[in-house]
């Protein structure tokens, strides 16, 4: 996946239906065809579609710019796993990056540290990048808070990623964690990372939508956002947003 200066993210989860995915993908596509945003190559725009719409996501984002993510990725390769969906088979499709280790997979279908450790090697095995979630689960001070998401990065990863700095007391909240607090644990991150993760871009995810990312850059490397993206006319506008920042 090609490095940026500011990343914009979007997961539509399980949200949208198969027809609704479709014409977002479609009007994500030709929002970022034409932005300057995402054709000067210093914001990279990643989508994560539901499992089913990834080859086709891949076939309509072709040429666009946009890095197409998928929102799970299998620990293993391949195999009699039924219903997993392995690492080669997303890259053979032509998925770019994977999310791992977000909040509702950790609580929902428990997910300990050895099944995300295990799964981002899965992926840098296929030559995908992983998007690693991380966050605390209670509100706290920025150091407790940076030291509860450290000890997930240890345990999860020795190599390079994206990292998605996701309070999870703020995910689907009614507004995002101020931007004081996440700059402040962003940077208290950034100063605990081993050497093998120093410069792997932070994104801020947990509520996010448009107006955020001007308040929180430039300690932070961009934006997951929430359920605001699924306008996609909420996408160009915080492409717009980066377009301002970078002076385009």
């Amino acid at each position: 996946m090609p490095a940026a200066e500011i990343y914009v993210g979007v997961s539509t989860k399980l949200y949208l239906s198969y027809r609704e995915s479709r014409a977002w993908i479609e009007a994500v596509a030709e929002i970022a065809r034409e932005h300057r945003a995402v054709q000067s190559g210093r914001v990279t725009l990643f989508v994560a579609p539901s499992t089913p719409l990834l080859d086709s996501a891949v076939h309509t984002l072709r040429g666009s710019g946009v890095v197409v993510a998928a929102q799970d990725v299998s620990r293993f390769a391949s195999g009699p796993y039924t219903g997993e969906t392995g690492a080669p088979m997303l890259a053979e499709i032509g998925v770019a990056m994977v999310e791992i280790g977000h909040a509702e997979r950790r609580a929902l279908f428990s997910e300990t540290a050895e099944v995300i450790r295990a799964k981002i090697t899965a992926a840098h095995d296929a030559g995908l990048t992983p998007l690693l979630c991380v966050g605390e689960t209670e509100r706290s001070d920025p150091a407790d808070a940076a030291g509860s998401c450290l000890e997930q990065l240890r345990d999860a990863s020795r190599g390079p990623l994206v990292i998605a700095y996701e309070p999870v007391w703020a995910i689907g909240a009614a507004e995002p964690a101020s931007a004081d607090y996440v700059r402040a644990t962003v940077a208290a991150i950034r100063r605990g990372l081993p050497d093998a993760q120093r410069g792997s871009p932070i994104i801020y995810g947990g509520s996010a939508g448009p107006g955020l990312l001007g308040q929180l850059r430039p300690d932070v490397d961009g934006v997951f956002l929430g359920r605001f993206a699924h306008d996609p006319e909420n996408v160009r506008a915080v492409l717009d947003e980066a377009a301002v920042l970078l002076a385009l």
